[in-house]
């Protein structure tokens, strides 16, 4: 009992109210439905950061040698934060259900069982007292390196320099051994997955398709995500029946990273295979910049295909075998080399073909190869040939024109459905096609944002830490919960966690994009002929029918 008090009285109850409180403004929603599971792992953090911010305030109040209660009355006030923690932490812990729920029912959701508030409670108490173990061996280790100097230098130059050590050997540790060993083995499953063939997917015969014994690429080194793209896709029976006219099988073509050493090398192989194809024979072109794996989504790229009644080509290259924000995090510049690669390979040869026997040009891609789908075309090198749009979904907020679109919009827009100047060249949609502007025409190029208010890949934003983000007010978008509340340092953890879940969502809220969204983002960009309105929502009727299976990059 004795222990267990001192380790009680060990804890200031400036750090324990300011730990309570972090807990319980982290169990607000935010974009993205969180599980007990996700939510208590959250909370938990929240927690130990408050408890640091707390400690920190109280040894600061220490330090600067301030008036301290004592004895009886540290007493009273230290039952009496713990009383009101308790309080605090079981109402908070009693309205997640009607929080969570708020922003479940938008997504059609069913709502979360009576019990999650304890299980999250469970959870969040085992990842604090972890923290905390952790906080108290760091502790330990800078005490041991300030006590050893402390014998040979000044003590606050110990402490300075024992602190400094300390945190060199943590980060070392986790830096060293944790992330680098952990990307190193994620690294090497990424790549054997790549390499492995499905029994379900089968060398094409038909001289057209890439991998097929008539092409200059391999069918093995296409890698898994390659094969799966190249496989998929509606045919030109498919098309047929659904229009009760005739159309032809779409051309899809893809390198993957064992095809060639170089990004280079890999785009020059994308042009040969396209005109091999007779893909610049296609009605349309598009440029695709997939996702982090090699992953292009079916979504995106089925519905444009029924639309041009199969008359498209696609070309896309793998540039990594790692999860979207794991590429992002260590290899960075590699989408945006290849994809500025293959689109510099193939505008120059199409730029060089007569503009009344060519097709149109294109680009596309979601998240990730959203971003570098955006810096592979620099306004410069086409202006005299300009390319006829893109599309792009689920731009990451460090997608520089977007950025730039989203930051320059016209006053009384929203940031999540931005209009900028006179939606000539860029416009944006979501749920609800909003691409149909009144007394705005299209110009030469188009281009389309989908988006949904829901993504926290495309609305995260570090200065959520200090102030609230322009998505958070009014009017918000149909599918962010009115009860969102913007916390200092708590929101951007929460919107932090909600990026790392952002594809567990259903289709059609946060990052994962549902095909019939497509459908009016591409007619806008792409202007299909002999498309009637009835057409449109049939074909809207045929994909959520059938659904189609979300794929994370």
């Amino acid at each position: 009992m004795r222990v267990l008090t001192k380790l009680v009285h060990s804890f200031p109850a400036t750090g324990i109210l300011v730990a309570t409180l972090a807990f319980a403004v982290s169990l607000t929603p935010s974009l993205i439905p969180r599980s007990y599971l996700v939510q208590g792992v959250l909370s938990g953090l929240s927690a130990a950061l408050g408890y640091g911010i707390g400690f920190v305030a109280y040894s600061l109040w220490t330090y600067l040698e301030l008036p301290q209660l004592r004895d009886r009355t540290l007493k009273a006030t230290r039952i009496a934060v713990a009383g009101t923690c308790v309080v605090i932490a079981a109402v908070f812990l009693w309205r997640t259900l009607e929080w969570q729920n708020s922003i479940r029912v938008l997504m059609d959701l069913a709502p979360l069982d009576t019990a999650s508030p304890l299980k999250t409670g469970i959870v969040a108490v085992v990842v604090f007292a972890a923290l905390m173990l952790l906080a108290h061996l760091f502790r330990h280790t800078f005490l041991v390196f300030s006590g050893w100097l402390g014998r040979f230098v000044p003590r606050r130059v110990s402490h300075l320099v024992g602190g400094l050590l300390a945190v060199a050997l943590f980060w070392s540790v986790v830096e060293g051994l944790v992330f680098r060993l952990t990307l190193r083995i994620l690294d090497s499953s990424f790549q054997e997955m790549d390499a492995l063939i499905e029994d379900d997917l089968s060398r094409p015969a038909q001289s057209i398709k890439t991998g097929s014994a008539a092409s200059l690429l391999s069918w093995e080194e296409l890698g898994r995500q390659g094969r799966r793209f190249v496989s998929s896709g509606p045919t030109a029976a498919e098309i047929t029946t659904f229009f009760g006219e005739g159309a032809v099988d779409p051309i899809r073509v893809y390198v993957g990273m064992g095809s060639a050493d170089t990004a280079d090398e890999r785009a020059k192989l994308a042009l040969q295979e396209l005109k091999r194809t007779g893909a610049f024979e296609r009605s349309i072109l598009i440029i695709i910049v997939p996702t982090g794996t090699g992953m292009i989504d079916p979504a995106a790229l089925d519905p444009v295909e029924y639309l041009h009644r199969g008359n498209v080509a696609s070309v896309a290259m793998q540039y990594s075998y790692l999860a979207s924000w794991l590429s992002l995090l260590v290899e960075p510049d590699y989408g945006a080399e290849a994809g500025d690669a293959l689109f510099q390979e193939v505008y120059t040869y199409w730029s060089s073909l007569p503009r009344d026997a060519r097709p149109k040009l294109y680009l596309h891609g979601l998240s990730l190869g959203a971003m570098n789908s955006e810096q592979s075309a620099n306004l410069y090198d086409v202006v005299a040939d300009p390319l006829q749009g893109a599309l792009w979904s689920g731009p990451p907020f460090a997608s520089r024109t977007w950025r730039s679109v989203t930051d320059g919009r016209n006053s009384g827009s929203p940031e999540w459905l931005p209009r900028f100047r006179n939606s000539s060249i860029f416009r944006f949609t979501n749920q609800n096609d909003a691409l149909d502007i009144p007394d705005a025409e299209w110009g030469p190029i188009r281009i389309v944002y989908l988006q949904y208010a829901s993504d926290p890949i495309t609305f995260f934003d570090v200065a959520t830490l200090y102030r609230e983000p322009d998505w958070m007010k009014e009017p918000r978008g149909p599918d962010v919960s009115e009860q969102v509340r913007w916390y200092p340092l708590i929101t951007m953890l929460q919107l932090t966690v909600d990026m790392a879940i952002a594809t567990t969502s259903p289709m059609g809220y946060g990052h994962v994009f549902a095909p019939q969204h497509y459908i009016d983002a591409w007619l806008a960009v792409t202007d299909p002929p002999s498309i009637t309105p009835e057409d449109v929502a049939r074909l809207k009727v045929l994909f959520i029918t059938r659904g189609t299976t979300p794929v994370s990059g």
